[in-house]
């Protein structure tokens, strides 16, 4: 999967990074690259809570399908 990441330099020369296709999924960095790995940690966590979220949704509703499809 790939994702787009918008990074912003600030005026205080740190590094702010979101991911506009995951609302609120937003970090910072000191440097670039740091920024970059954080905003990626961020991502990964993101979407393990997002697929916790599923998984739970799918106990309560029997009818339903939880299928992982790669992109």
């Amino acid at each position: 999967m790939k994702l787009d990441i918008v990074l912003e330099e600030e005026e205080d020369g740190t590094f702010s990074v979101h991911c506009p296709a995951l609302k609120g999924c937003h970090s910072q960095g000191a440097t670039r690259d740091e920024a970059i790995r954080n905003i990626q940690e961020a991502i990964d966590l993101y979407l393990d809570v997002a697929h916790e979220k599923a998984r739970k949704l799918m106990h309560q509703q029997p009818n339903r399908s939880l299928i992982d499809l790669a992109v």
